[in-house]
């Protein structure tokens, strides 16, 4: 039997499920995480279409969303932007 690799981004295929994923990592996730799953995100949606919204490059993009990364800020807004997210702030529960 042939298993192949998990990739969430084959499952993040509409707008409610990618913003269900990215708030979970948000909420649950170190800074580490949260890039990751912006990648897993704009992968989904496809790097070429991210890179053009953004103006940034795809290696670009890859690099800034890749294990280890520390991306700009203003990278992390592009792509949010891009991939049709925002932040939001709400008082945190104690």
């Amino acid at each position: 039997m042939e298993t192949s690799r998990f990739d969430i981004a084959d499952y993040l295929d509409n707008k409610e499920m990618i913003a269900e994923y990215l708030n979970t990592v948000l909420e649950e996730g170190d800074n580490s995480h949260v890039i990751a799953a912006i990648g897993h995100i704009a992968k989904s949606i496809g790097m070429t279409k991210i890179a053009d919204e953004t103006g940034l490059s795809r290696p670009s993009l890859y690099k800034a969303l890749s294990d280890g990364s520390k991306p700009q800020f203003e990278t992390i807004m592009k792509v949010l932007k891009a991939i049709g997210g925002q932040i939001r702030i709400k008082p945190m529960t104690t």
